[in-house]
Parts: structure tokens; sequence; C-alpha cells
């Protein structure tokens, strides 16, 4: 079999070139027009975010009230339990339960028959042993005499001696018996050991009672005044000695839902102890209580006052944020973007809270929306809360802890 090889066809060889070159060109004319077009989506910037609504405030300077806020309990200012001290059927109850009594008012009658007998049972021995005293008295000092004479030995005159003394002791156990029974007969007839607000009522007529019996007949509590008893920080134990060493220390108690005005009172105790387990420490407060606002086992919202702060940093409460570095607030700068700016609150009081570091006065921060802004977004003001509405502060209610929202 022959073969033979045909010589190669220029025409078609350069055809293939041309038409190689020709692909080549589109590939790269492709690439540049990809290209350009990616640079061009990179250079094109996204469209601009519209300000967020947000509600502003001006940094303030004002006079702030150093005080120490607690939650207290209402105490009487006295309290008895009146039990019975004999034994016996009560007789009559003097009072209804709930009632106001006076000191020495009656309120219980107890069958006293049993012991005015033991007081005319007393006093008749009493009567016997003054006649045998008097008898025997007579006696020595007969002898005495007779003894002096040489009639009677000194023996004898002892004798009678010893029995008077004996009548006569016998005549001061006579005197104490009497006293006692009618002491225990005074106990038929229970009285208000104190001024105050009676309780529920344990026993009532026809009931027999034994001395010293629990519960107890009815309990007293004295209302006015009372106490309010709370417990403040020891960090704040320094200062509250200072000003109660200086004078009388200031407190005023409200009742939660009670829209009235505070009560006023006075620092009248200083427990002795810090309680370790808390670092807290007792007070009390005495309040006259002449309208009975303060009623004993109730909850009371307690205020001390220190001293003033003059020219404290202010700001709204709501513009301080917490965060993970801690609080901080937003600043609105001069051409309406907002920077992040840590600060250091201090106490609040009536809305407003003290800035110790991190703001100046005159600076404007965000008080409502702070959710939706980040740093550098721009804010337009919309009516808010600001300290520049704040009215007059009212030291009632400082607080000594600052107020924060998790953003």
């Amino acid at each position: 079999m022959n073969l033979s090889l045909s010589p190669r066809d220029p025409s078609r060889s350069g055809i293939l070139s041309r038409r190689v070159r020709r692909l080549v060109v589109q590939g790269a004319a492709y690439s540049l027009i990809v290209t350009l077009a990616a640079c061009a989506k990179k250079e094109q910037k996204p469209a601009a975010k519209p300000p967020v609504p947000v509600a502003i405030a001006t940094v303030e300077r004002k006079t702030v009230p150093v005080q120490i806020k607690a939650i207290g309990n209402v105490e009487p200012y006295a309290t008895v339990a009146v039990k019975a001290q004999v034994n016996g059927e009560v007789l009559k109850v003097h009072f209804t339960e709930g009632q106001d009594v006076k000191r020495g008012d009656l309120l219980f009658a107890i069958d006293p028959r049993t012991y005015q007998a033991a007081v005319k049972k007393a006093e008749a021995n009493l009567s016997r042993n003054l006649v045998q005293a008097r008898n025997a008295r007579q006696d020595a000092e007969r002898y005495a005499q007779l003894v002096k004479e040489g009639i009677v030995t000194s023996e004898q005159y002892e004798q009678y001696r010893t029995r008077a003394e004996a009548f006569a002791a016998d005549v001061s156990a006579d005197r104490a018996a009497v006293e006692n029974a009618k002491v225990e007969l005074s106990y038929c007839f229970i009285r208000s050991p104190l001024t105050g607000r009676t309780g529920n009522l344990a026993v009532h007529a026809g009931n027999i009672v034994k001395a010293n019996e629990n519960p107890p007949l009815v309990t007293i509590n004295q209302i006015t005044p009372v106490y309010v008893a709370f417990s403040i920080p020891e960090k704040d134990l320094a200062e509250v000695k200072r000003r109660m060493a200086a004078g009388k220390l200031a407190v005023e108690a409200t009742i939660p839902n009670d829209a009235g005005p505070a009560e006023q009172g006075m620092i009248s105790f200083l427990d002795n102890t810090v309680d370790v387990a808390t670092g807290t420490i007792k007070l009390k407060g005495t309040f006259e209580n002449r309208a009975r606002r303060l009623w004993p086992g109730q909850f009371a919202n307690v205020v001390v006052t220190l001293a003033a702060r003059p020219n404290a940093i202010v700001v709204p409460a709501q513009a301080i944020q917490t965060g993970q570095s801690g609080p901080y607030v937003f600043v609105v700068k001069a051409d309406s973007s907002v920077e992040i700016r840590p600060v250091t609150p201090g106490i609040a009081y009536e809305g407003v809270t003290i800035i110790e570091q991190g703001l100046a006065p005159g600076e404007r921060v965000v008080t409502d929306g702070q959710m939706r802004l980040t740093p550098k977004a721009r804010v337009t003001e919309k009516p808010g809360p600001g300290t520049r509405d704040q009215g007059p502060a009212n030291p009632r209610q400082a607080s000594g802890q600052p107020k924060g929202q998790q953003p």
C-alpha cells in the first residue's frame, strides 16, 4: 500500500491564524470591560442615609442635694403585749378591738372575788398579830423593869423580849401579805400601760384566762410618734456620723402610692454595729405622725439629705447608656453627627444625673433614639425631654444610684 503526504495548505494556515488573533483581541477587550465595570462599581458611593430623628438636651450646671435613699419599715414607737397576771374568768372587756386607748384606761375586768377574800384574810391575820405583838411588847417592857429591880432573872426577861420580837416579825410578814393580796386584787383590773391603738382581741367576756398565758389578750401599739427603720451602706456612715454630731439630721419618708407630702422626721438612732453580711448599718428616724399616714408594718421610701453640691454638671438620666465598657452618652457635634463619649455618672435626682467626668456644660447629648444610632451618624432634633425643660430641683427625689439603659 502506498501512502502519500499532501503538502501543507498555506491558505488554510493563514485563516486559522487570523481567527486566533481575533479571539485573543475579543477576550482581552471583554476582560478590560469587566475590569472597568468592577472599578466603576467600587467608585460608586452608597446613597446617603437620612438623619436619625432624636431628642437632644444641653449639658447644664445645677445645685444638687447630696442624699441617701433607702427603703424602710414603719415601726411602732412602743408595743405592749397585754397578758393576765392572775387566773380567773373575764367578766367584761371595756374596749373594742382597734380602738384608741389612753394610758390607765381599763381594758379587762377579771372576777375579783377570790382575791378580795385573800385581802380580807391577810388583813385579819395582821389584826390578830398586831394585838399579840402589842401584848408581847408590853410584857417585855415590864420584865425589863423587873430584871433591873432583881425580881426576875435575866433569862426570864430574854424569853419575853424574844417573844415580842417574834410577834413584831409576824406583823411585818402580815403587812407584806396584805400588800401582796392587794396587788393580786389589782391585777383583776387590767389597765392600758400606754397611749396607743389596740389590735386584735384574743378573749371575750366569759373566757377563763391564766397568768402569763399566750397569746396575749391584746397588743397595743403606740403610733404617735412612730419609727421608720432603714439601713444605709457603710460607705455613708462617716458622713452620717459627722452630720449627727453637728446637730439633728433630718429625714423624710413617703409611702408608695400616697400622693401626699413627705413626712418630716429626725434621725434618732444609729446602730452600734455594721452588718458584716450586708455591709449596711441600721438607723431609725422618729416621726410625729400626727395625721397617722405612717402605719406600723408599712414600707416607706426614706431620703436623708446630707448636703448640697453647687455647680454640678447634669444631664437627663435617660441620656446615659450602658455598654460593655461602661456608661456612655451620644454627644451631638457641630456638624450634627454623633460620637460615643464614655462618662462617669454620679448621683441622680428628679430625672437628671450628675456627670463626674466626660462632659462639659454647653455640650449636647441625645436623650431619646439612641437605639438607632451608630458612631458618626447624622441626627436631626425632635421634641423630647431634656435638661433645658427641668424645673427646680426637689431634694426629696435624690438618689445615690445612676440610671442607665442597656443598648
